[in-house]
């Protein structure tokens, strides 16, 4: 049984909406889910908490839709920054007037209250820009009576004020007691690099590539991540979801304590449904419709293999921006009696239960978190070999590569799979033993072992003393 050290422990998101961020949102719950069935917090888990700026109203909602999906526990441990801004007569939180000084909004910039009547703050509108959060423009903190009471130096001070609140709450009387932050989001993570809280350790985990197109470890990269690079050191620990992508780090970077490798753990399945019970030629996807997932590639692919496999389907779910024009090229090819686009599914583990095959032909990874569902399942994978995930996951079977952008191989990968039913028995036996490295009892145990770490040594945020 893993066991975390005492310590409060906080899980910190940009934001947790249904239905969006596709596997981002989805990896963060669950692993405050794992942490609370590992017993953190008596098994109520870490607090989730979030920075965006909807109303109580929708976040309420939220929580009820993740409820409901049982991927919380316990949905009041749930928390929003903007919910906890305002005070009880109007205006901001106490916590708010203490920290704001004097000063007064950027007179070049649009506001926009929070809430929109009797707002607790005013936030500047930093439109188009993609590091308007680093940016110190004036967030306006509001009095009771809706006049400016003060400011905060950008949105960086107003989301370390908030944490700063809750951090004393949650420490009562305990002003020492160690607060372990998991940050999930590198536009928060490089805004708390500098808080220096001796007792706070900062525990920063990856979700996706860091690198651009073409996708080469010494390739480039865009400003936020070339920004977080020269930060990473200032946290505790970095938790990356696959070696591979931590070798690469370490070798452009250089070597360091910092980087250590948490994957994102998956729920081993109850039973595993036989290849002679599943579904003959239902082949599938999940993932957003989005430019990066390369959908068409299959939908392309799959005009060869029903030529092969007559009777083969391809059922590709998720929603995104790509889903008129993949249903424009399903229509353009004729391919309507076998290629359907099945929307958002709320039961992925039926969906991979039911089908011979699951697909990937992403342009990249982080980790990979449908493949890893579709491995527990005892669901072979056929994917194109890209960092980061898929050859890590496949490296002792479950699946086959085919190199990457090459349509005329996954065609064939497919029919191999959805022809030969000795290979596909034996790919899913393997698929559910490379399931189990990803288990959720063994990566929280991996974060356990990382926070142990942390928690033995002093905070890297923590400049001691001259001695």
């Amino acid at each position: 049984m893993t066991e975390f050290p005492d310590a409060e422990y906080l899980v910190l998101s940009s934001r947790l909406i249904p239905d969006m961020d596709g596997g981002y949102t989805l990896a963060t719950l669950a692993r405050a889910r794992q942490m609370a069935v590992a017993g953190v917090h008596g098994g109520r888990g870490p607090l989730l908490l979030t920075v965006d700026p909807g109303t109580p109203a929708e976040h309420a909602r939220h929580r009820a839709t993740f409820a409901g999906r049982d991927l919380v526990l316990d949905p009041s441990r749930m928390r929003n920054l903007f919910d906890e801004a305002s005070g009880p007569h109007g205006g901001a939180a106490q916590w708010l007037l203490d920290a704001a000084h004097p000063g007064s909004p950027d007179a070049a910039l649009e506001y926009r209250p929070v809430p929109a009547e009797k707002p607790a703050v005013s936030v500047p509108i930093i439109a188009g820009d993609p590091d308007w959060h680093v940016s110190a423009a004036p967030v306006v903190v509001h009095g009771p009576d809706g006049g400016v009471a003060g400011v905060l130096d950008g949105f960086g001070e107003l989301y370390r004020v908030w944490l700063d609140h809750v951090v004393r709450e949650v420490r009562g009387e305990r002003p020492d007691r160690p607060v372990v932050v998991i940050c999930e989001s590198r536009q928060l993570g490089e805004l708390l690099a500098g808080w220096d809280d001796p007792d706070v350790r900062l525990l920063h985990a990856i979700h996706t590539i860091h690198l651009e197109p073409p996708y080469e470890p010494s390739g480039p990269m865009n400003t936020l991540w070339s920004r977080w690079f020269s930060l990473a050191e200032r946290f505790d620990a970095v938790l990356w979801p696959t070696a591979a992508q931590r070798a690469d780090v370490e070798e452009r970077f250089g070597a360091s304590g910092v980087h250590v490798v948490v994957p994102h753990g998956v729920h081993a399945a109850a039973s595993v449904v036989p290849s002679s019970d599943r579904v003959p030629g239902r082949t599938v996807m999940l993932n957003r419709l989005a430019p990066g997932k390369r959908v068409d590639h299959a939908i392309r692919a799959f005009r060869e293999v029903v030529e092969r496999v007559p009777g083969a389907t391809l059922d590709i779910y998720g929603d995104g921006p790509e889903g008129e024009r993949l249903q424009d090229l399903i229509d353009e090819l004729g391919m309507g009696a076998h290629i359907a686009l099945r929307g958002r599914t709320d039961d992925p583990a039926r969906v991979l239960r039911e089908a011979l095959v699951f697909v990937s032909t992403s342009a990249y990874e982080g980790q990979g978190l449908a493949l890893a569902e579709a491995l527990v399942e005892g669901c072979p994978v056929v994917s194109y070999d890209v960092r980061y995930g898929p050859r890590e996951l496949l490296a002792e079977g479950g699946g086959l590569l085919v190199p990457d952008a090459d349509e005329e191989a996954l065609a064939d990968a497919i029919v191999r799979l959805l022809s030969d039913p000795e290979l596909h028995a034996q790919l899913a036996r393997e698929a559910v033993c490379a399931g189990r490295r990803i288990d959720s009892e063994h990566v929280v145990e991996s974060l356990a072992s990382a926070v142990r770490d942390v928690l033995a040594r002093p905070s890297r945020r923590v400049v001691p003393p001259p001695s």
